[in-house]
């Protein structure tokens, strides 16, 4: 195997693996019974589960290192920009569909359609990452990207000190401000108790920094001559930025749902220090067996995520008459095989893990066929 190869393996395992924490996290069986590090912090923090979005992200950026290339040798820019725009317009078109399904709203009205979300995060991070590194070298790369953490920053401070406000504070940032005057309010997430969307239009200037330093990571990885040296100043990159970004949480707090800079900079060293580690083991150390069905769940990674949000949705608007109760098909599942097995965490975990197998088995069915959707 090639040495390039095997650096994608690595990137492919950790892909697998970022996705299957994202099944796990998403799918207990009861939201009152979770592990605390199976939840999202309340507002600032950063639990396990908020390190899994912007592992994907920056797992984007490394990979967009190894896909352009062939656009780069070639010097054709033109088919490149084409795959981009049509690889945006395809993930947003699935996020706007998967939060409108099941498609059924009162007298067709969507006026409180929720516009924005993972996918279409997803999306317009890797459109506008893209466009920064088909147009700037790796100079003008790190610069945009330093512009764009500290003007974030800059911007939600002032907001804040303008208005007599807590820049940061859920109700009273920037973010809030500008999607509420964009989108409407009735347009944005709620599950904060207010109208509030995680995956704001402001906020994704920050998220294209993750997928930047992703490709950053990738030039690393896809220039090294060496496996273990390169590791080595992998983790030194990894550890600085999640000790600036740790310091740097003092006056920016790390805060998901705002994607703030301090943020970006802990989640992504973490992920460098993750992809170092795996780099590591498997091409330095040899040992890859074992990176299978991690392999197997990153193969198809867009799709398992739509696919999985369907299911979900599907089992939540199926009714079900339990002693009495009706339930929603989800409930039902949890509550007649998984609650009885264990107390009420681990029956709710064992849920989640009967999910990431089930979709396992989907996946490794389109690998041996070698189906793969490309998305």
């Amino acid at each position: 195997m090639s040495e390039s190869n095997k650096r994608l393996l690595a990137l492919d395992t950790f892909r697998g693996a970022t996705i299957m924490l994202m099944i796990l996290v998403n799918n207990p069986g009861t939201w009152g019974h979770i592990y605390s590090p199976l939840r999202h912090a309340k507002w600032h923090g950063c639990t396990l589960t908020d390190l899994v979005f912007p592992f994907f992200l920056f797992i984007m950026g490394v990979a967009m290192r190894f896909t352009f290339e062939k656009y780069e040798i070639c010097n054709r820019y033109g088919p490149l920009f084409k795959k981009v725009l049509s690889r945006t317009a395809t993930i947003f078109i699935l996020g706007l569909i998967l939060n409108a399904f099941p498609f059924i709203r009162q007298d067709w009205d969507w006026s409180s359609l929720r516009i924005l979300g993972v996918l279409q995060r997803i999306a317009l991070s890797y459109l506008l990452a893209s466009i920064i590194v088909i147009q700037l070298d790796i100079k003008g790369i790190i610069k945009i990207s330093v512009v764009l953490l500290f003007g974030y920053w800059l911007l939600l401070y002032l907001f804040g000190w303008l208005n007599g406000t807590d820049p940061y504070a859920l109700s009273s940032n920037l973010v809030l401000f500008l999607d509420k005057f964009i989108l409407g309010e009735s347009h944005l997430w709620r599950g904060y108790g207010i109208p509030f969307d995680p995956e704001g239009v402001l906020s994704t200037a920050t998220s294209v920094v993750t997928v930047l330093i992703g490709f950053l990571v990738g030039t690393m990885i896809k220039t090294a001559q060496d496996h273990q040296d390169n590791c080595q100043r992998m983790a030194v990159l990894g550890s600085l930025l999640i000790i600036i970004g740790w310091a740097w949480g003092f006056l920016f707090p790390i805060n998901k749902a705002l994607w703030t800079s301090s943020y970006v900079l802990y989640t992504v060293g973490i992920g460098v220090l993750v992809l170092a580690a795996m780099i590591w083991i498997i091409d330095v150390k040899n040992h890859s067996k074992w990176t299978k069905p991690f392999v197997i769940y990153g193969s198809n990674s867009i799709f398992i995520f739509v696919l999985s949000g369907l299911w979900a949705k599907i089992l939540l608007n199926i009714s079900f008459n339990l002693d009495g109760k009706i339930i929603s098909g989800y409930s039902y599942l949890y509550k007649t095989i998984f609650e009885p097995m264990a107390n009420d965490i681990n029956s709710s975990l064992l849920f989640a893990i009967f999910h990431i197998f089930i979709f396992w088995l989907i996946l490794y069915w389109m690998f041996k066929k070698r189906v793969f959707i490309k998305i």
